[in-house]
């Protein structure tokens, strides 16, 4: 019986993919999912991916905007607590009429009246938070000009005059507003961190589709190329009568499966790169290089850390925390808003008139200036309204503090868990690797003895299906570990890798 070897020999073209297939195979081996390279310039790494996404990728924007935006309105709300100058004023407003004048005799005289009024007055306010207190400084000048028969112009002056406004025996909104405004704003300052992060593990994932996209059609190719190689070769057998048609017919759908399978990939591919362009925001067309390696971080994360870790620096806290703010401010308002209460305004200064042309004589001869007022709220009678929103507003607060009770829990529970998983994931990509060099020189192994004859064809399909299947779980292994990676990031705002907490 002619032997393997003179029937490729008499078939060059066999022996020639032959020989194809088996270096696409070995190069597949020896880098496991290797990116195909689309262009000459460096090779992109996952971080180097990841910093791309978060500055110049559309959510990594948003996320600073949106950052900006809240630190904004923090210092806006911090200017209202600083002194406050204001200017008001009236243009002269002119007035030009025929008006009825009384005469000592008690007729009246319709007589032409021009009169002109204009004012300024400047006012510095000041709150104080601590007593609920707003102190103002004023100032002004106005002046009145009247023409005629009867003409004069007046000056009206106030130097200064002291005020304040006190309510009494009510809720200090001041302070409640600052304890809010300040949970507020961390967790402004923390969400973005953790949206950075939620923006690393979308960068992620992008990344290791295209990786595993590249890997699968690299993976499809080299299959058609064997495929192809085998059909040829069980013609060749199939004429000597080594196999019977029926080999030879799933030879021919296992290679009609692989250009399939290979158009599939290929689609995928130009799928899993354009969106991964979305990702890192590059133009259409920008020749992509992924570097992907094995080499993960070699640290273990502490179960417990990763609570406290969480605990301490969760955006979540900070939410929850100002919800209990929330409820306890609603308690007190409701308490002390619905009682005998009211509002003292007072103020001192001094001010003063003048008749005539010169505006400097309205500042002498001044008078004390005095004003207080009370306004007061004394309810007598409400038919338990006062005391049954008191109470309505107890248990909205009760609520607030059982749900947040849940919420700091869950939070433990999802960074213990984030920890573990990570374990896990390392522990898989280990596993993964393994299998993906065993099931690579296992159909290795299986291709050349079928070539010999020394297996059946279903054997060697069984190794290339094992073969492939390894490959995809070892991009998924990679995936998992460097998602889990970032999520324990997000969830923690803690660098394990470095042991610092992460800043910007």
């Amino acid at each position: 019986m002619t032997s393997t070897a003179s029937i490729l020999a008499g078939r060059p073209n066999a022996a020639r993919h032959l020989r194809i297939a088996l270096r696409t195979l070995v190069a597949a081996a020896i880098v496991p999912l290797a990116a195909g390279r689309l262009g000459a310039q460096q090779p992109l790494t996952l971080k180097q991916a990841i910093d791309l996404a978060q500055h110049q990728g559309a959510q990594g924007r948003v996320a600073g905007f949106t950052r900006e935006s809240a630190r904004d309105r923090d210092h806006a709300f911090s200017a209202g607590y600083l002194p406050s100058l204001s200017v008001s004023g009236q243009t002269p407003n002119y007035t030009r009429s025929i008006v009825g004048v009384t005469q000592p005799d008690g007729t009246t005289r319709y007589l032409p009246l021009q009169a002109t009024d204009a004012g300024l007055t400047a006012t510095v306010a000041q709150k104080i938070p601590w007593t609920n207190t707003t102190l103002s400084f004023t100032s002004g000048l106005s002046q009145t000009k009247v023409t005629g028969v009867n003409g004069y112009q007046s000056w009206s002056s106030i130097p200064y005059s002291i005020g304040i406004t006190q309510p009494i025996f009510r809720a200090n909104t001041q302070r409640w507003d600052l304890k809010e405004q300040s949970l507020r704003m961390e967790s402004s300052e923390r969400k973005y961190l953790e949206t950075r992060e939620d923006v690393a593990i979308a960068a992620t994932g992008a990344f290791f589709d295209l990786y595993a996209a590249n890997a699968n059609m690299t993976n499809a190719q080299a299959n058609v190329l064997v495929n192809d190689t085998l059909y040829t070769l069980n013609k060749g057998r199939l004429e000597i009568g080594k196999i019977g048609e029926n080999d030879l017919l799933q030879s021919e759908l296992a290679l009609l499966r692989a250009r399939a399978a290979f158009s599939d990939a290929r689609l995928a591919h130009e799928r899993a790169l354009a969106q991964f362009r979305i990702t890192i925001n590059v133009p259409p067309g920008t020749p992509i290089d992924l570097s992907v390696t094995a080499d993960v971080p070699q640290f273990d994360a502490d179960t417990a850390a990763a609570v406290q870790s969480a605990r301490t620096n969760s955006s979540t806290i900070n939410d929850v925390a100002a919800s209990e703010v929330r409820a306890d401010r609603t308690v007190h308002e409701a308490r002390w808003n619905g009682g005998v209460g009211g509002t003292l305004n007072a103020s001192y200064g001094y001010n003063g008139r003048a008749t005539g042309a010169n505006a400097n004589d309205a500042y002498k001869d001044l008078l004390n200036s005095q004003r207080v007022s009370l306004s007061v709220q004394l309810p007598l009678w409400q038919w338990g309204a006062h005391s049954n929103t008191v109470e309505a507003a107890k248990a909205d607060r009760d609520a607030a503090r059982t749900t947040a009770e849940l919420s700091r829990a869950q939070i433990d529970l999802n960074a213990r868990i984030a920890a573990l998983q990570l374990t896990q994931a390392r522990l898989g990509l280990v596993i993964a690797a393994k299998a993906d060099t065993v099931a690579t020189k296992r159909f290795e192994v299986a291709y050349n003895r079928y070539t010999i004859g020394r297996i059946t064809i279903d054997n060697l399909y069984l190794a290339q299906s094992e073969k492939d299947q390894s490959r995809v779980s070892y991009a998924q292994a990679l995936r998992a570990y460097w998602t889990a990676y970032y999520q324990l990031r997000k969830l923690t705002l803690y660098d394990f890798e470095t042991g610092r907490q992460i800043r910007e």
